[in-house]
């Protein structure tokens, strides 16, 4: 199993599609490594020898990936709450960020759907006699 920029790549994979598996590699910069590095792209990743494993990372070492690509965007978002933009309020309270709509999607940044119902007068009499003896 090779292992770049402390990313495990999948053995049974070609190259250019193995190396998407790390952060900040899509399918552009991975065939550009791979034309840079001078491999043959339907090579598979367990087929990979040492000095083509270095001349992959030299490749990489150029291009923001990992770390400190995760380390940018999170200073990025950081500083747009800090200075409270709109994108940086809507990051805080946890809403999408993009301008999509909110009224009938947006579960996956929301959470769970919440039902909030009207209370039968039995049920509101208990929680409020349950209020005024705390």
């Amino acid at each position: 199993m090779s292992r770049i920029a402390g990313q495990d790549l999948p053995d049974h994979k070609k190259v250019p599609y193995a190396l998407r598996y790390i952060f900040g590699v899509g399918p552009k910069i991975a065939d550009d490594v791979v034309k840079k590095a001078r491999i043959n792209p339907d090579k598979r990743a367990n087929e990979l020898s040492s000095e083509e494993v270095t001349k992959i990372q030299a490749a990489l070492d150029q291009i923001m990936i990992e770390g400190d690509l995760r380390r940018e965007i999170n200073d990025n978002i950081s500083r747009l709450k800090r200075i409270h933009a709109y994108r940086g309020l809507r990051h805080m309270a946890g809403l999408p960020v993009r301008g999509q709509r909110t009224r009938s999607n947006a579960r996956t940044k929301r959470g769970a759907k919440k039902t909030i119902g009207a209370l039968s007068k039995e049920a509101a009499t208990k929680v409020e006699e349950t209020k005024s003896t705390k």
